[in-house]
């Protein structure tokens, strides 16, 4: 009924419009005729004024949503310019040419505009339109017009819960008024209209279990939707929960309607305290060893279980005064486990009466009714075993000096059998084998020194276990750890080192000897050590300081080459103190410091060696020398040796030398021992001749020169070959070489690796023209003498039957350097 009534008034009321419109149209044809002028100044007169321009003035269009007379008109336009000719009225936006299209339309001649089919507001709430008026060729003859259309609502939208069903929770015994849980409804209708305005209300209660509670105990705010208690009584203990039945409906609850359930929960608070059930209880348990269950206690709570509000917190309050007991939760069944975490002693001991308590693991509410804790008492009867014997004190601890000598008491080790049976003691594990003990009484004693330098000493702790057993009651035994605490003595006296050793002799205050001091003590009775010199040694030494465990020894004067002996005594930081001889060798050092090595190896074997050993030593080297000096003597007596003598000093221009030369040899360098001799190939009379070297009885030769004999110096360690006495590091100069060319430093340096074996051999040969002295081994081997005069002649064709001195040597000259050679060798002049 209120449908038709708005649609009867909404096209009421487009009649009007259209009526209004009309009129006024036909008011203004009217007004033409009385006074254009005044009507239409704008057409023409003579005031000369511009046209002022108008505009239409359409109020918005409302049309209800779903309506059934489609196509309905809605409203008509006309335009107010005086034209002669047609009008064609267009319409265009949203609605009609644009999306969403075809919902309106308007007839070209007459102007009405008409909907083409229903609307509905929840898609489409409103259109805005432009209309135009036009001259049949197209011209605009009006501005175009805004025309509004407005949807109105209609009550076509159901209310709908956002949930089927709501759940809340509330507290037990809550008071009214208690805010449960919200619950909310969506409308699409137009929510400024009765059509979205929602009502919500409880149409039904049901309590979990069933009928356990009659009165409502829950309201709903019909407007908000938040439900809340109403009544006191809430127990869930009685009810665990209640299922209402809620109702949303549109038109401020006369409308349309929809429906859910909100599940409201009891929740449970402590309002009831644990009691025990029964509150007496025995139990039995053995003696000497922890038991996880003895046995059990129970406790009743109406609570919800498996909450803080049912789990049970047990405690002994009293009858156990030394700890042997506690109580535990079973966390499944909330039964309290009784345990001994102590052992029992039945000697002392046989019965226990334990008073337990038990609590809430949440405190008891307010709403709960007050009183003392539940109790119940346990009676524990501890039955008697046969033990074990017990050692009175474990471990047990001992401290005796590491110096302790074998055989030495050092405790009486005790233990006690609660049966009074007999005892037995043994050793079960000592790892250096130091201890003994007596099965029959326990004295201990040290079997073997202690040694505190041990691996098996920690900390200076030594280790070991003990045990004692029961021989009469089915041998049981326990262990027990012996810790032997070694005291630190000081009774092994520092040693010193090295007892030998080398100082460079004319270096005082130079480099002395190191030495150092051991000591098996550990501290304090080790390092720091204190050297110091005795007797008549402090003469002729003194001692520096370095560190806590060394010294150095210097000569404080200058002291010959030899070997000193030294008395030095070192004491530790207890004051043991030991003495020791230091033999000391007073060497000649080289450039670096060190000792030479002949006279290291000399001195070095004569210390510490006996006065008949020495002499030994000294009698076999004499014996060597004597055999190699006879040796020399028989070689020199042979002809041979004569012949090579007579080469040296130019005797006999007979002597023929037939020598077998090793050509294959290129040197071995200085020290090469096996190449052969070229020095016997010189020419001695193209040789400088030195000077005679004479030495008076007892004088000592220079060092500068080689070792002389009776009469000239005779062959030394720098010249092997030549015994002519110059200077070490000086070449003898030869008469058949340039005089011009400088002198090479020797000792020449081998080539390195040649990679080509042309440039090796040129580069000897270069050196060769070149050098004035005497060539060394290394470098190329001249063979130019071969002996004066032979008793066979020349074999030569050339100039045979002349001598040598006739033969005429100057055209070799020309030839060229190592030619000019061969010319300055038999050159006579």
């Amino acid at each position: 009924m209120r449908r038709k009534t708005s649609t009867a008034l909404w096209s009421g009321l487009a009649a009007m419009v259209t009526i209004m419109v009309q009129i006024g149209a036909s008011t203004l044809e009217g007004l033409q005729d009385l006074n254009q002028e005044v009507l239409h100044p704008w057409r023409g007169g003579t005031g000369g004024l511009s046209r002022v321009k108008r505009d239409w003035i359409i109020p918005a269009i409302r049309v209800p949503e779903n309506s059934k007379q489609v196509p309905e008109n809605l409203v008509q336009i006309k335009s107010d310019k005086i034209f002669t000719g047609e009008v064609i009225y267009k319409l265009e936006g949203p609605g009609v040419d644009q999306d969403p299209k075809d919902y309106f339309e308007i007839e070209d001649k007459t102007g009405w505009i008409r909907s083409k089919m229903p609307l509905d507001r929840e898609k489409h709430s409103r259109f805005n339109l432009k209309a135009f008026a036009l001259s049949p060729s197209g011209e605009r003859l009006e501005n175009p017009s805004t025309i509004e259309i407005v949807v109105l609502d209609q009550n076509d939208n159901r209310p709908n819960f956002t949930q089927s069903e709501f759940v809340g929770y509330v507290p037990e015994f809550s008071i009214p008024g208690t805010a449960v849980t919200n619950v909310s409804a969506t409308d699409a209708d137009d929510p400024a209209t009765e059509n979205a305005a929602l009502s919500y209300s409880i149409v039904l209660q049901e309590s979990i279990p069933p009928y356990r509670i009659n009165k409502t105990m829950f309201g709903i705010n019909n407007e908000t939707g938040m439900i809340y208690t109403r009544d006191v009584g809430l127990d869930r203990e009685v009810v665990k929960a209640f299922r209402l039945t809620l109702l949303v409906a549109d038109m401020s609850g006369e409308g349309l309607s929809d429906t859910a359930y909100a599940i409201i929960h009891v929740t449970d608070i402590n309002n009831h305290a644990p009691s025990f059930s029964p509150d007496q209880y025995d139990m039995r348990s053995t003696e000497n060893t922890p038991v996880p269950e003895i046995g059990r206690v129970n406790v009743l709570d109406l609570d919800e279980p498996s909450t803080p509000n049912w789990r049970a917190v047990y405690a002994i309050s009293s009858g156990d005064p030394d700890g042997h007991f506690a109580v535990r939760t079973d966390p499944e069944t909330n039964e309290g486990i009784l345990s001994v975490v102590k052992p029992l002693d039945y000697e002392t001991q046989k019965k226990y009466l334990l008073t337990v308590v038990v609590k809430n693991e949440e405190p008891l509410s307010d709403k709960a009714p007050r009183g003392p804790l539940s109790s119940a008492v346990v009676t524990v009867t501890v039955l008697n075993v046969n033990e074990a014997p017990r050692f009175v004190e474990n471990p047990i601890k001992v401290e005796v000096p590491e110096s302790t000598a074998a055989g030495t008491v050092l405790t009486t080790i005790r233990a006690h059998n609660p049966e009074n049976a007999r005892l037995r003691y043994g050793m079960v594990h000592d790892p250096e084998k130091w201890l003994s003990i007596n099965s029959d009484t326990g004295v201990l004693e040290a079997r073997k020194p202690f040694n505190p330098r041990s691996a098996h000493v920690k900390n200076g702790i030594y280790s070991a276990v003990i045990r004692v057993s029961d021989t009469e009651a089915g041998g049981l035994s326990s262990n027990a750890t012996l810790e032997i605490k070694l005291q630190q003595t000081n009774d092994f006296p520092p040693q010193l080192f090295p007892l030998r050793g080398a100082v460079c002799a004319g270096r005082r205050g130079g480099v002395g000897l190191l030495l150092g001091a051991v000591d098996l003590d550990l501290s304090p009775h080790a390092e720091p050590f204190h050297f110091k010199l005795l007797g008549d040694s402090h003469t002729n030494w003194t001692i520096s300081k370095v560190n806590e465990t060394h010294v150095t020894l210097y000569p404080q004067v200058d002291l010959d080459p030899g070997v000193y002996p030294v008395s030095v005594s070192v004491s530790d930081a207890g004051g043991l103190a030991t003495s020791a001889l230091v033999n000391v060798t007073m060497c000649q050092c080289d450039a670096a410091g060190l000792c030479e090595a002949t006279a290291m190896a000399l001195f070095n074997s004569r210390v510490g060696l006996s006065f008949a050993a020495l002499l030994v030593i000294v009698g076999s080297i004499l014996l060597l020398l004597f055999l190699l000096l006879l040796l020399v003597a028989v070689r020199s007596c042979r002809p041979h040796d004569a012949k090579k003598a007579g080469l040296l000093q130019g005797v006999s221009d007979d002597d023929v030398r037939d020598n077998v030369l090793n050509y294959d040899e290129q040197g071995g360098g200085e020290e090469d021992e096996n190449a052969y001799n070229i020095e016997q190939l010189r020419n001695p009379n193209e040789v400088v001749p030195p000077p005679p070297y004479f030495l008076k009885p007892g004088s000592t030769p220079d060092p500068t020169y080689a070792v002389p004999g009776p009469t000239y110096l005779t062959p030394g360690p720098a010249y092997p070959a030549l015994g002519s006495g110059f200077p070490r590091g000086k070449q003898p100069l030869r008469k058949d070489a340039p005089q011009n060319l400088p002198s090479p430093i020797y000792p020449r340096k081998p080539p390195g690796d040649p990679s080509d074996i042309e440039d090796f051999i040129n580069n000897g040969l270069d050196a060769a023209d070149r050098d004035p002295n005497v060539p060394p081994y290394d470098t190329a081997l001249i063979y130019d003498y071969e002996g004066d005069g032979s008793v066979a002649g020349s074999l030569s064709s050339i100039a045979s039957g002349s001598s040598d001195e006739d033969q005429d040597y100057d055209y070799l000259n020309d030839w060229g350097p190592r030619f000019r050679k061969l010319a300055n060798l038999y050159d006579p002049h």
